[in-house]
C-alpha cells in the first residue's frame, strides 16, 4: 500500500513539473527551469492600472474615451521574483496598437500582449416591442425605427444592447412614449453618448426582404447587415419571414420587389442541402404565394444561396453547379481588392455609377485589402470539362437566364428577363457580393466595398420598373 502511495506522489510531481514547464516558453534546455515569468501588476502613467490575464498572457489597460495613446510610461511593472522585462519599468511606449512585454527569468520566458481599451458608451442594438429594429447611425448618434401605420407608439418597450458595462437612460425594458423623438443617454466611466431615437410610420412595403428568421434581429450577421442597410436607405422597405408570408401576415398590395440574401456558414450546394437548410422557403404555401407574386409582374433580387430559388419558381432546369463557402469565424483576409468581370455587360443597369478601377473598367471591385470574407459562392461553371453547360448558349437554353457577369468559365450573375407572363429575377452568386466582415474597422479602409450597396440599390430601381 505504501508503494502505491509513493507512486501516486511521484506522478503528481511529474504532472506539476509538466505544468510549470508548459507555463512559459523555454530556451534550449527544456529541463532547466530556473524561475517563473509572470507580470503581477502593471500601471501606465501612474493612474491607469492593467488587468492581467495569465491564461491568455494579456494585459488590458482602461483609459478615458478621449486619450492620447502615443506616448505612455510604464510607471509600475511588478514581476515574478528574479524576473526581468523588456521593455522595463520606466520605459515610454506607443500604445496606439498593442505592444509585447517580454518577461524572462533564468531559462524561461513569456510574452504578454498589452493593449489599451478606451471607455466606450454606445448602443449596439435597439428594438421596440421585440419586433421593430432600430437603424443606428453611430456617427450622427441617431436611431430610426419604422413601424406600420396605426401602431400605438405611446407605450412602446425598448430593448437595448450597449457596450460592456454601460448603463442607459431611459432604461431598457420600460415603456416609453415615442410620439416625439426621445434621447437615450449611455454612460460608462468617462464616456457618455446621447442617441436621438425617432419612430416613424411607413406605408406598405414596395421592397420586401424575406428571411428565415422570425425577426430581422435574429438573422446571422451577414444577412442582418444587408437588411439594416435596406431599412435605413430604401424607402418603404420592410422585413418579413417566410412564416409571415405563409400565414398571410404580409401586405403585398404595393410590393414590387422581393429580396432574399441567404447566407449559410460553410456553403450550400445542391437540392438536398438547400431544402434542408431553408425548408420554410420551399413550403408549398410559400411557393404558391411567390409564384402568384411573380406571375402578377413582381420581381426578385436573389443573392448568395438564394439564387437556388428560381428552380422552385419553374425557371431554371437545375441549381448552380459550382458552390462553396467559408465560415465567418474563420473568414479569409483579403490581400488585395477582389473583383468579378462584367466584360460585355458594362452597360447593364446593375453596374452603373460604381467606384471603378480605371485600369479595369470591365471589372467590379467589391472589397478592399484587409477585409475578411467567407467567399460564399453559388455560380454556374461553364465548360465541357464539367459537363452540363458546355458554353453560354447551353447555359441560356437550360436555365432561360442571361449572364450579366462572370469569367470565361463561370457565370456569377444572371437575369431572368421580365415578360408579359412574369416579372424579372436578378441573381448574384459571386463570392465578392459580401455585406459583413469580421475584420476590425481599423484593419482595412473601405473604398470599393461601398459598391455592394450601390449594386443593390441599382437592382431595386431596375426591378421596380
Amino acid at each position: 500500500m505504501k508503494k502505491l502511495h509513493n507512486n501516486i506522489l511521484g506522478w503528481v510531481g511529474v504532472l506539476a513539473f509538466c505544468a510549470l514547464s508548459l507555463s512559459c516558453q523555454k530556451h534550449d534546455n527544456p529541463f532547466n527551469v530556473d524561475g517563473d515569468c509572470r507580470i503581477d501588476s502593471l500601471v501606465l502613467d501612474d493612474i491607469y492600472p492593467g488587468v492581467v490575464d495569465h491564461a491568455s498572457a494579456t494585459v488590458t489597460v482602461a483609459v478615458p474615451e478621449v486619450h492620447d495613446d502615443h506616448l505612455m510610461t510604464i510607471t509600475t511593472l511588478r514581476l515574478s521574483a528574479g524576473a526581468k522585462a523588456t521593455p522595463a519599468q520606466g520605459a515610454q511606449v506607443n500604445m496606439t496598437s498593442p505592444i509585447v512585454i517580454h518577461v524572462e527569468n533564468g531559462n524561461v520566458y513569456r510574452d504578454y500582449k498589452v493593449r489599451v481599451k478606451h471607455d466606450e458608451a454606445r448602443i449596439l442594438s435597439f428594438m421596440l416591442n421585440e419586433l421593430y429594429v432600430g437603424i443606428i447611425d453611430q456617427v450622427a448618434h441617431t436611431i430610426t425605427v419604422s413601424v406600420p401605420i396605426g401602431t400605438d407608439i405611446k407605450t412602446m418597450i425598448p430593448n437595448i444592447k450597449t457596450t460592456d458595462g454601460a448603463t442607459v437612460s431611459p432604461r431598457s425594458g420600460l415603456p416609453c412614449d415615442f410620439t416625439n423623438p426621445v434621447d437615450f443617454t449611455v454612460t460608462y466611466n468617462t464616456a457618455s453618448t446621447t442617441y436621438k431615437v425617432t419612430v416613424k410610420e411607413k406605408g406598405n412595403p414596395v421592397v420586401l426582404y424575406l428571411g428565415l428568421a422570425q425577426t430581422a434581429a435574429q438573422l446571422n450577421p451577414e444577412e442582418q447587415e444587408a437588411v439594416n442597410w435596406m431599412l435605413a436607405n430604401v424607402e418603404n422597405s420592410d422585413y418579413a419571414s417566410f412564416a409571415d408570408l405563409a400565414a398571410g401576415r404580409v401586405v403585398m398590395t404595393d410590393c414590387k420587389v422581393i429580396w432574399w440574401h441567404f447566407h449559410k456558414d460553410g456553403g450550400l450546394e445542391g437540392k438536398g442541402p438547400f431544402e434542408a437548410n431553408a425548408p420554410e422557403a420551399v413550403d408549398y404555401t410559400v411557393l404558391d404565394k411567390l409564384k402568384e407574386f411573380y406571375h402578377a409582374g413582381g420581381s426578385f433580387l436573389l443573392t448568395r444561396y438564394a439564387v437556388n430559388l428560381p428552380y422552385y419558381l419553374g425557371e431554371a432546369e437545375c441549381f448552380p453547379n459550382n458552390a462553396w463557402g467559408g465560415k465567418e469565424s474563420d473568414a479569409e483576409r483579403v490581400g488585395s481588392p477582389w473583383e468579378f468581370a462584367i466584360t460585355g455587360h458594362t452597360d447593364h443597369a446593375l453596374w452603373q455609377n460604381l467606384t471603378m478601377n480605371p485600369s479595369a473598367l470591365d471589372h467590379v471591385y467589391t472589397c478592399d485589402e484587409g477585409y475578411k470574407i467567407t467567399n460564399s459562392t453559388a455560380q454556374y461553371h461553364i465548360g465541357s470539362d464539367w459537363g452540363g453547360y458546355a458554353d453560354r448558349d447551353v447555359f441560356h437554353e437550360k436555365t432561360g437566364a442571361y449572364d450579366i457577369a462572370g469569367s470565361a468559365d463561370a457565370v456569377v450573375a444572371w437575369e431572368f428577363r421580365k415578360t408579359a407572363e412574369h416579372g424579372a429575377i436578378i441573381c448574384i452568386g459571386s463570392g465578392c457580393y459580401d455585406w459583413y466582415t469580421a475584420a476590425d474597422p481599423s484593419e482595412y479602409t473601405s473604398y470599393y466595398h461601398e459598391n455592394i450597396a450601390k449594386i443593390t440599390e441599382n437592382a431595386f430601381n431596375y426591378l421596380k420598373q
